[in-house]
């Protein structure tokens, strides 16, 4: 990721969070990913995906041990619902479980859909969101 790109993503996750503590710092070795911060927090990786002729990026969070959380029945999601408030410090966030699913969950900012939530086993939790690179036209 070149300094325009960090920049890019940069302004979209705080504008996207509302949350102006969050940082993508890029790899130094690595030209393909960077860590996303809140504040001194390493919350996040973004990868850089070139499947298929698109360029886009991949926001990668794990969550471990949430104590009382296992599938993602409405009891759990309304848990991770309260971390995911917590960490990004956003209360317009919020996960919304899936119809005849308990392996995933929807997570939405107001009414826009923005990632999901995956199960990846009975602790641990994986948040996904897509970036297009679409959706970094309108950043500085």
């Amino acid at each position: 990721m070149d300094v325009k790109e960090v920049r890019k993503l940069d302004a979209y996750l705080k504008r996207v969070f509302s949350n102006p503590l969050i940082r993508v710092v890029p790899h130094q070795k690595k030209n393909d990913s960077a860590d996303v911060f809140i504040g001194d927090e390493l919350i996040a990786v973004l990868f850089v995906d070139d499947e298929d002729g698109d360029h886009s990026y991949q926001f990668e969070m794990s969550i471990k041990n949430l104590n009382g959380v296992g599938k993602l029945d409405p009891s759990g999601v309304r848990k991770l619902d309260a971390h995911l408030k917590k960490v990004f410090g956003n209360p317009k966030i919020r996960a919304v479980p899936r119809q005849k699913k308990n392996d995933s969950a929807d997570v939405f900012i107001g009414d826009e859909f923005i990632a999901v939530l995956f199960v990846d086993d009975d602790n641990s939790y994986q948040f996904e969101m897509s970036i297009l690179e679409e959706d970094l036209a309108d950043q500085a």
